[in-house]
This record gives C-alpha cells, sequence and structure tokens, in this order.
C-alpha cells in the first residue's frame, strides 16, 4: 500500500505542477491578445476564437417562420411579375426584323468578297 500511496502523492504533485503551468500560459496568452487588441482597429486578430453564440429553440423557429413568410411573398410577386409580359409594338418588331435582315444580307455580302 505505501508504493500506492508514493505513487498518489507523484501524480498529484505532478497535477499541481501542470495546472501552475497552464495558470502561466493562459496569462502570457491574455497578454498577448491585449497587445492585439490595442495594436488598432485595423488589425486583424488570427488566433482570436470567439465563442459560439446560443440561440434557443424559440428563436430558430421565430426565424424560420419569418424566412418561409418571406419565400413565400417573394414567389406570389414572382408569380405575379411573370403575368404581365411586355409586349413590341408592331413598328418596333418591324424594325427589328429590317435591322435583322440587313445584318444578314451583310454577312453574306462579307462571305462572298471572302
Amino acid at each position: 500500500m505505501s508504493n500506492l500511496s508514493r505513487i498518489l502523492i507523484d501524480l498529484q504533485a505532478r497535477r499541481n505542477q501542470t495546472q501552475r503551468e497552464l495558470g502561466h500560459l493562459d496569462a502570457a496568452i491574455a497578454a498577448l491578445h491585449g497587445l492585439n487588441g490595442r495594436a488598432g482597429k485595423g488589425s486583424s486578430r488570427a488566433g482570436a476564437i470567439k465563442p459560439r453564440r446560443v440561440m434557443s429553440a424559440a428563436a430558430r423557429r421565430k426565424i424560420a417562420i419569418a424566412k418561409k413568410a418571406w419565400w413565400a411573398n417573394k414567389s406570389s410577386n414572382a408569380a405575379l411579375r411573370t403575368s404581365h409580359k411586355r409586349t413590341l409594338s408592331i413598328s418596333a418588331r418591324r424594325k427589328i426584323a429590317a435591322a435583322q435582315r440587313a445584318r444578314w444580307a451583310r454577312v453574306r455580302q462579307e462571305k462572298k468578297a471572302a
């Protein structure tokens, strides 16, 4: 039993020493974060770890309901917009057709010349 108690005391001493070292490391990390924060607004905090934000289930539900309503509104507006199709006047269609005929005539002319 004396052997086990000696091992137990040794392990507890190692644990205490490791905890002290962790405390020193935490202090050094905090000091470096403080220096990084004072460098200016433009400095990046590459090593900074942001804590994850926790959102309640009720908040997620509210957001989901709002987003579904947004999509429903968007899709109903899209259906209304497509029902009012813009049409060209007859004179505009004739002008476009004449321009296309002239363009193709030029293409054929260039093809003959080449």
